[in-house]
């Protein structure tokens, strides 16, 4: 590993902030990351890290070092993603990021058939329902659900993501069908904790509406489970309660509500003029698999 390994591990080491991730994940031990990072900064004469034995952070130069670094990196990833084409033999590591409960259901069931078709590339499938720093935490594209915003990232429609007000028939004979939006007032409601009014789209347009719940919760799980159980109506997406509402195990409320229709799921990865072959091949094999009718939708 000559000088532009050295800058790989001093990126990998800042990206994810600790010597001995970055050394599992380049397969190295932290002892000789620590080397290495010791032997650039003899060969700069200054150093770039600040090392406690608890974290490490960058010094000022470091600092504009690692800037440069950075972009030196991306740079050669362009390069080497300009060169490779359309190629369909991709190697290395793919860092993706995506939410938990997505992932579980709609994305891991399906790598086997991406992973068979790319035998020389392995995957790194982190997943936070938080949107996650793309570039800090060293991610080559991320998947989300989520309103399209503008931002210095690229960002390319996977599919449509429907939200529907739903609960188990159960609850409803037991507390009655709302007629129209005031009726939630009278009912037990589940929002997440991230999302404090649900908007909707109804007969007049976009409209909000603020639940008073008794449960309060950050996961997206544990809604579904509890809507699930007859705890009351939740907004859920069709993609994570399509096969509940299927079966009978939940019924629509308000059919005339519905959540945002630019509401999508899309894959996010960093603006750049060459796309790596590896990212460009696992989002057109997700955009394939879902599509502008998906799967849980038909």
């Amino acid at each position: 590993m000559g000088h532009l390994g050295d800058l790989e591990v001093f990126s990998r080491v800042i990206a994810l902030g600790s010597m001995t991730l970055a050394g599992r994940e380049l397969g190295l031990s932290p002892a000789v990351i620590s080397k290495r990072i010791k032997r650039l900064e003899e060969r700069l004469g200054v150093r770039l890290l600040q090392r406690t034995t608890r974290q490490i952070s960058l010094t000022e130069a470091g600092q504009g070092f690692y800037e440069r670094v950075a972009t030196l990196l991306s740079g050669l990833e362009e390069a080497e993603a300009y060169a490779s084409g359309r190629s369909t033999k991709v190697s290395g590591t793919l860092r993706v990021s995506a939410p938990t409960s997505f992932a579980r259901v709609h994305i891991a069931p399906h790598l086997r058939a991406f992973m068979e078709a790319h035998p020389q590339l392995s995957l790194n499938l982190s997943l936070s329902d938080d949107l996650v720093d793309l570039i800090g935490g060293g991610f080559d594209v991320a998947i989300r659900i989520a309103i399209p915003r503008d931002s210095s990232l690229v960002a390319r429609k996977l599919a449509p993501v429907r939200r529907l007000l739903c609960a188990t028939p159960g609850y409803l004979q037991c507390h009655g069908v709302p007629q129209c939006l005031d009726d939630l007032k009278r009912h037990q409601c589940i929002p997440p904790h991230n999302q404090e009014s649900w908007r909707l789209i109804g007969p007049q347009g976009p409209v909000s509406f603020k639940p008073e719940a008794m449960l309060h919760t950050n996961s997206s799980e544990v809604v579904r489970a509890a809507v699930l159980s007859g705890l009351g109506i939740g907004l859920r997406s069709t993609w994570d309660v399509g096969e509940d509402l299927k079966s009978g195990r939940l019924v629509q409320v308000l059919p005339d509500y519905e959540g945002p229709k630019d509401l999508c799921l899309s894959a996010v990865y960093p603006s750049r003029r060459f796309l790596a072959a590896k990212i460009r091949l696992f989002i057109d094999y997700l955009a394939e698999l879902y599509g502008p009718e998906p799967y849980w939708d038909l």
